[in-house]
């Protein structure tokens, strides 16, 4: 299966983002739209991420997730080993765009993002520039000293090593996520933090 109509949708909304290096992510997902997707077994959060999907307020693209479900690989984070490990088993990401990814990409990496209800994610920083894009669900976000409530279709840039943190709201939330700079993730780092 081809994940067609879902990546044309993420890049039109990456495209949005008025940054050179969103432009040029958005062209990459374009240029691999037509990439090949297996089959894949279920998340463990593959309800939660359904159900958030689903909800009457999220962005038309949150339908294409569901409707694509069968097909996205969610795991754990590649940064999932220096985190708390509470946070293994609740959030899950899929990279559509990476060195590495489905859909090669050597100065990129994008791809989507679930956190369940109420969690919070501590500050952390990486020397990669970042976006997240909310759709479906919301999040209480901590940018630097910034903190600011997220919906669908509100982002959040985040400067290389720009401290930043989120606690989902009561439905989780599905989000993009896009790094460009250095996107290795040798200086991701968690940072100390009294909120959580």
């Amino acid at each position: 299966m081809t994940l067609s109509d879902l990546i044309q949708a993420l890049a039109d909304l990456t495209a949005t983002e008025p940054r050179p290096e969103a432009q040029a992510t958005a062209r990459a997902l374009r240029d691999g739209a037509d990439t090949d997707f297996l089959p894949q077994q279920p998340s463990l959060l593959d309800a939660e991420i359904r159900a958030a999907c689903a909800h009457p307020d999220a962005h038309p693209a949150a339908r294409l997730i569901a409707m694509a479900q069968t097909h996205l690989p969610w795991q754990a984070s590649p940064a999932a080993a220096l985190q708390p490990g509470h946070l293994a088993a609740t959030k899950a990401v899929v990279t559509l765009l990476a060195p590495e990814g489905p859909i090669p990409a050597p100065e990129f990496r994008f791809g989507l993002f679930y956190q369940a209800p109420g969690i919070y994610y501590p500050l952390h920083a990486h020397e990669a520039a970042e976006t997240y894009t909310i759709l479906a669900g919301s999040a209480d976000w901590q940018a630097g000293e910034r903190r600011f409530p997220l919906t669908p279709g509100q982002a959040s840039y985040h400067p290389p090593n720009l401290p930043h943190a989120m606690r989902a709201g009561p439905q989780g939330f599905v989000a993009i996520w896009r790094w460009s700079g250095d996107i290795s993730f040798d200086s991701y780092r968690m940072l100390p933090d009294t909120d959580g």
